[in-house]
């Protein structure tokens, strides 16, 4: 799968000589002309691309479905193909490893436009996150603002911000 981009915390000036906790992830990408299927997290103001982690001998497609129903209610998940993946290296805030590495493998998919229930973990429910369908350029804009005006800003916004970009620059051309 191609390579989209890597990121690096900007306090980690090397990460080949630290431990690192490896965590792959999967990213949905679900498109109905300029409007993608999103997940908006009140607590961080944002919005993300349905997705997360693996379980444990999970395969790549299964665990992006997977997401995808759990976080948006998704149905119908078909045509399914790769987009890519982007790397990030972060700070591990426990004892055990210095650094954690994340692969975030991102596919596009067609769901249908109305969504089932969601299956979201407590903290996600807490966080006050939902499924909406939403124009990618207001998403776009209004995780630049959160970016540039809030005190929540991080590696996983910019990760999404930078992936909702290149959607757009991708795929919605070809609309």
């Amino acid at each position: 799968m191609r390579l989209l981009h890597t990121a690096v915390h900007p306090s980690l000036a090397r990460v080949d000589s630290l431990s690192i906790l490896k965590r792959d992830a999967t990213r949905a990408i679900a498109l109905r002309g300029n409007r993608i299927l999103l997940v908006y997290t009140e607590r961080y103001e944002d919005y993300s691309l349905p997705g997360g982690g693996l379980e444990q001998g999970e395969d790549l497609v299964a665990g992006m479905k997977r997401e995808l129903q759990e976080e948006a209610g998704a149905l119908n998940i078909l045509n399914v193909k790769e987009f890519g993946r982007y790397e990030e290296y972060r700070p591990w805030y426990k004892p055990d490893f210095d650094i954690q590495h994340i692969t975030s493998y991102c596919y596009t998919c067609t769901v249908d436009l109305e969504l089932g229930e969601t299956s979201l973990e407590h903290y996600e429910v807490s966080n006050g996150m939902k499924p909406l369908w939403v124009n990618i350029d207001a998403a776009i804009a209004h995780n630049e603002k959160t970016i540039a005006l809030g005190d929540k800003k991080g590696m996983s916004i910019e990760r999404e911000t930078f992936l909702l970009q290149l959607i757009r620059e991708e795929l919605c051309a070809l609309e």
